[in-house]
C-alpha cells in the first residue's frame, strides 16, 4: 500500500514538473519574440538603383511591423549614388515621406552633397545631415546598432 502511494506521489510530481517546464518554455518563447529593450538599425544606401531604394524602404517597414515601431530606431544613411533616393524628384519620394512619417530617420551625406553639387533644397524636407555617411554608419556600429546593406 505504501509503495502505491509513493509511486502515485512520484507520478503526480513528475507530471507537475513537466507541466511547469512546458509553461516556462512557452513563456520564454513569448518573451524572446518581443524585444526586451529598444532595438537600433542603420541601413546603408549607396547605389543609384530605385529597386534597391524600395528594398531598403521595405526592409525598414518590415522591421517596424515585426518589432513594433516604438521598439526600434531606424536610420537610413544615403551617400554616393544612393543620395538620389532622398532627392525631391526621386521615384521613391512618396515612400520616403511615408518612412519619415513612421519615424524612420533619413540621413544625407554632406560630402556627397558637396561633390555632386546638391543643396538641402534639392533633398526631401525630412532629411537630416551628417558630414560623412560612412563615418555615421561606423559610429552607429560602434554604438551597437545592427547594420544592413541590401
Amino acid at each position: 500500500m505504501n509503495k502505491r502511494i509513493i509511486i502515485r506521489w512520484m507520478a503526480a510530481s513528475l507530471v507537475g514538473v513537466v507541466i511547469a517546464a512546458s509553461a516556462q518554455a512557452q513563456a520564454n518563447q513569448n518573451k524572446a519574440s518581443q524585444p526586451s529593450q529598444m532595438q537600433h538599425l542603420v541601413i546603408q544606401v549607396s547605389e543609384a538603383e530605385p529597386a534597391k531604394w524600395n528594398l531598403v524602404l521595405n526592409n525598414a517597414k518590415n522591421v517596424q511591423e515585426e518589432l513594433g515601431a516604438k521598439n526600434v530606431e531606424i536610420e537610413i544613411v544615403a551617400y554616393g549614388p544612393g543620395l538620389g533616393m532622398l532627392k525631391l524628384e526621386a521615384v521613391s519620394n512618396s515612400r520616403v515621406t511615408e518612412a519619415a512619417q513612421s519615424g524612420i530617420k533619413l540621413v544625407a551625406c554632406e560630402n556627397t552633397m558637396r561633390n555632386q553639387k546638391i543643396s538641402k533644397d534639392d533633398l526631401h524636407p525630412a532629411a537630416t545631415y551628417v558630414m560623412a555617411g560612412v563615418v555615421q554608419i561606423m559610429k552607429r556600429q560602434a554604438q551597437g546598432w545592427s547594420y544592413i546593406r541590401p
